[in-house]
């Protein structure tokens, strides 16, 4: 059971290629299947993560896998939907420099403060959840444009949040840090 998790995450990954290929393969229906691919992965974000805090099982491999099967499955989806201009082509630029700059504060966090790696936090998971939301709907259903737009400034909206406050996290572990000194 130890490993599971971690199964379930890198299972996750590998579904980011069937989601991109199913997406794209044409056809009435090619949304419909991505959506199950993108549904597939949601539930084992969900399930994984509930089975590493539930047998105690949360490692750093875990810390990794999880929240990169989380980005690269979303950068995916948000890349497909702008190159189907369901989305605004600015969605992915925006998710891809917040997701770098993420991953350039966790290595500085792992360089200068712990090994230990940073999980996530309750706007993180809000985030990533409505992401999955939007996503799995602009996928589902015929929504106009504009309503698509605003759906993902409320996401951007969120994911900015989620990122301020890794910022203000880090920024207080360094002065702590600092004063301890």
């Amino acid at each position: 059971m130890k490993n599971v998790p971690n199964i379930l995450s890198a299972f996750r990954i590998l579904l980011v290629p069937v989601f991109v290929t199913v997406f794209f393969l044409g056809g009435q229906y090619a949304h419909y299947w991505a959506a199950a691919v993108f549904l597939i992965a949601a539930l084992t974000d969900f399930l994984d993560g509930y089975l590493a805090r539930k047998y105690e099982h949360v490692t750093n491999l875990g810390k990794f896998l999880d929240p990169a099967g989380d980005k690269l499955m979303t950068l995916a989806m948000v890349i497909c939907l702008s190159v189907e201009d369901i989305i605004p082509k600015w969605v992915p630029w925006f998710f891809i420099v917040k997701e770098c700059l993420m991953v350039l504060g966790g290595i500085f966090y792992q360089q200068r403060i712990s090994k230990d790696m940073l999980g996530a936090n309750i706007i993180g998971k809000t985030a990533t959840f409505a992401l999955f939301c939007v996503g799995l709907s602009l996928m589902l259903f015929k929504i106009p444009r504009t309503v698509a737009t605003w759906l993902m400034v409320v996401t951007a909206g969120l994911a900015l949040a989620a990122f301020i406050s890794y910022c203000v996290m880090l920024v207080g572990i360094l002065k702590s840090r600092k004063a301890k000194s």
